[in-house]
């Protein structure tokens, strides 16, 4: 199977008050493995950051003026999620910004199938706090280069959260054995790239849990 783990940072909260899209980070798995492949832009919004948007994820309108908008990405954007199972903490808000990105050029898209890590990890841990933070915590994942959030970071430790929540395995790798490429706060990139992962299989009662979960 292959999964698309997928985040974005926005200008600001509403989408429905205009706010865009301005960062996009996809991180892909076959059988629950890395391949190595992401997908990375930042994107020209036309539209300014809020200043609690830029608290957030430290992207400025200045950062923002000469990369490229939108529409130069969209297709490659929809090349690389075709046909995969998109992997989304919070996916309410995350796809509600990327239709309406869709919707703007006129393009009619919906992705074929979605897990919403906060919908599975409330089924998981009722009445618990479910951030991505309280999650990393939780299951061992380290987030220490997590200063501000960022798409394609936030991405890969999404990946890893996933892993473990529906595998039940409290260690899926060491730290010297992961390379993935991590947007750093100012900006830069560096590579780190993940050596040849296992696969774990989920159990019965796991995937029983991980399918409720999603449909709720």
């Amino acid at each position: 199977m292959r999964q698309i783990v997928l985040d974005t940072e926005t200008t600001g909260l509403e989408v429905e008050e205009g706010h865009r899209l301005i960062e996009i980070g996809c991180i892909e798995m076959v059988n629950r493995r890395f391949t190595n492949r992401h997908f990375h832009f930042y994107v020209n919004p036309d539209h300014a950051v809020d200043l609690g948007a830029m608290k957030v994820h430290g992207i400025t309108n200045e950062f923002l003026k000469d990369k490229p908008r939108f529409a130069n990405i969209a297709d490659a954007l929809l090349n690389f999620i075709a046909n995969a199972e998109l992997i989304i903490h919070n996916a309410e808000f995350d796809l509600g910004f990327l239709t309406a990105e869709f919707t703007r050029l006129k393009i009619k898209w919906k992705p074929s199938s979605v897990i919403d890590t906060l919908s599975l990890a409330r089924n998981l841990h009722p009445g618990q706090k479910n951030s991505l933070d309280i999650l990393c915590k939780r299951y061992g994942v380290d987030n220490t280069q997590r200063d501000l959030h960022g798409a394609l970071l936030d991405a890969k430790l999404l990946a890893s959260v996933y892993l473990q929540m529906t595998s039940g395995q409290t260690q899926l790798f060491d730290e010297s054995s992961v390379k993935v490429t991590t947007v750093l706060q100012d900006h830069s990139t560096k590579s780190v790239f993940f050596d040849d992962l296992p696969v774990i299989a989920p159990t019965e009662e796991e995937l029983a849990a991980h399918k409720t979960a999603t449909m709720e």
